[in-house]
């Protein structure tokens, strides 16, 4: 019986459609929070220099505080320097004499940290204290990256304080909230932030030295609004919303 030549084809078409929706449908459903990554974003800095001063500088400074994040973390002060140090008084206030690690980098999200502790950014060290602020990046889609949820953010959260317990057992990690983004209180940012930070205690409760500390209530207005007195861009603090930012540290015992 000869084949429907049409028919032959309509089928392979049919195969080949299917084939791709597949992949589409993996591409969205792989949480990419959790996937090791190198730099993926370009900014006003040399994201793979900046890996490799700090592989040079955690071993002169044997810190006490390690710090890790994304451009808010960065922006901050201390060693290795950035560019655009925004809170050097807070940095001093806050940490005063105390050898400090910056592994803040700006537009890390949580699967950027991944990939740097896996190549050395944290082998060796064994700090008393470590402060995780990350996730933010995670909401916004680039050409490079998509966006990820809230549930997804809090696994690669997870999945970082897992990889530090492993390098150092005994480090306390102090896990932040994501910060408030957007000045306006129905910026299309906060929902998703709210719904991350009410994930993270729960998920986190159980590990031992880690702690959860959501500030985000003290950067706020109580009509909600976010000063640009603290965050002129709506997303990265000023040397008034450092000040913010380390008085909770040290409340929360990060110098004990």
């Amino acid at each position: 019986m000869k084949k429907n030549p049409s028919i032959a084809w309509f089928i392979g078409f049919l195969c080949l459609l299917l084939s791709q929706l597949a992949l589409v449908q993996s591409a969205t459903t792989t949480n990419t929070a959790v996937i090791p990554v190198p730099k993926l974003e370009n900014d006003s800095y040399d994201w793979y220099k900046r890996h490799e001063e700090i592989l040079v500088i955690q071993k002169q400074i044997n810190p006490q505080i390690v710090m890790i994040g994304d451009s808010i973390t960065h922006f901050w002060g201390g060693e290795p320097k950035s560019n655009h140090r925004r809170g050097t008084n807070a940095w001093s206030e806050t940490f005063g004499n105390i050898p400090v690690l910056n592994m803040g980098f700006g537009w890390d999200r949580t699967q950027n940290v991944l990939w740097r502790l896996d190549h050395g950014e944290f082998d060796g060290l064994h700090p008393k204290k470590l402060v995780l602020n990350i996730g933010t990046n995670n909401f916004s889609p680039t050409k490079n990256a998509r966006a990820n949820s809230p549930e997804e953010i809090c696994e690669g959260i997870i999945a970082i304080c897992e990889k530090i317990k492993t390098k150092s057992p005994n480090t306390k990690i102090i896990v932040m909230g994501v910060l408030p983004r957007g000045n306006k209180p129905d910026a299309h940012w906060r929902p998703k932030i709210k719904a991350l930070n009410q994930l993270l205690p729960g998920k986190l409760k159980g590990m031992t030295n880690v702690t959860f500390l959501d500030i985000g209530e003290k950067m706020l207005e109580p009509d909600g609004t976010l000063s640009k007195g603290i965050m002129p861009d709506g997303t990265h603090p000023n040397e008034k919303g450092y000040s913010i930012w380390g008085n909770a540290l040290v409340a929360a015992g990060v110098r004990d």
